[in-house]
């Protein structure tokens, strides 16, 4: 389980019962994440203060809402429980579940961003056991991803944001507008020296997209016109060139190259390299030595 004890309500409660956290984690820009397991268990929520979004990952075909007898879960179905909502839980048998939070103030400013409305124009709906198969994909995505990897963290930061961008879509009625074509070149260049700047770092969409003054959502797209890949992945690549340099010039021990390079363990950084290169970090500096 990841080293990270979230402050919501929702999380607290289910910390309170019998349900068992697997891992948990800070996605940054206001959005966090957790996986859990429950069994034969009941729940209740009573005005959490922030929203919740729940993706089944495996089991709950017997967990039902008290106010909702005869509907049950399954693997793939959603639950939204937005910031002022109740709701009480029965949990029969087994199930595994994942919830991104994430504040009203996230939501007000994905609404701003995006849409250029009031905050108040967007209430999140109370759902349960909808079904949405881009939403869920996104979802399980952020689940698998290794949380306390900083490029998977941004990976699944990325996503999280194209969860909040579909979740305000849906519930202000509007079509998001998907712009053309890529950053402007001054644009590229900011950004790609930021990148250069703090490999070591723990970044954000929201960090990269302030740097050009547009939206998370608006720079995803736009950052994958202009390099061909999605922001995270454009970070492994340039860590890994930056490991290359220190290792090829340098007598650094591994585990600096790998926080210099802004990987979390020595493991994580072995495991990134050889699957890229085909050798490890070590086999690559002997190789260069002969």
């Amino acid at each position: 389980m990841d080293s990270v004890t979230l402050d919501h309500n929702v999380f607290a409660t289910l910390q309170r019962s019998r349900a068992a956290l697997q891992r948990a984690g800070d996605l940054g820009d206001g959005m966090t994440v957790a996986r859990w397991r429950n069994q034969n268990d009941a729940t209740t929520y009573r005005g959490p203060g922030h929203h919740t979004l729940s993706l089944y990952l495996a089991g709950g075909y017997r967990t039902w809402r008290r106010d909702k007898p005869g509907v049950f879960g399954a693997p793939g179905r959603l639950c939204l429980l937005p910031d002022e909502h109740e709701s009480a839980w029965v949990i029969e048998g087994d199930l595994e579940f994942m919830h991104l939070y994430f504040s009203p103030a996230q939501l007000a400013s994905a609404t701003v961003t995006l849409l250029d409305r009031e905050p108040r124009s967007v209430q999140l709906h109370d759902l349960t056991y909808a079904e949405d198969p881009v939403l869920a994909a996104l979802c399980s995505d952020i689940a698998r991803q290794d949380w306390q990897d900083s490029s998977a963290r941004l990976a699944a930061n990325e996503q999280a944001h194209a969860v909040l961008a579909r979740l305000v879509s849906a519930h202000s009625g509007r079509r998001l507008y998907v712009p053309k074509g890529g950053l402007a070149p001054q644009a590229r260049r900011r950004v790609l020296e930021y990148i250069d700047s703090h490999l070591d770092a723990s970044l954000t969409l929201g960090e990269l997209a302030s740097l050009v003054a547009l939206s998370e959502f608006h720079f995803a797209r736009a950052f994958r016109a202009s390099f061909g890949m999605p922001p995270h992945a454009w970070l492994t690549l340039r860590r890994l060139d930056r490991a290359r340099q220190l290792l090829r010039h340098s007598t650094m021990p591994l585990l600096d190259v790998a926080v210099a390079c802004g990987f979390a363990s020595a493991s994580h950084f072995s495991n990134r390299f050889r699957a890229t290169l085909g050798a490890n970090p070590s086999q690559y500096r002997a190789a260069l030595a002969r």
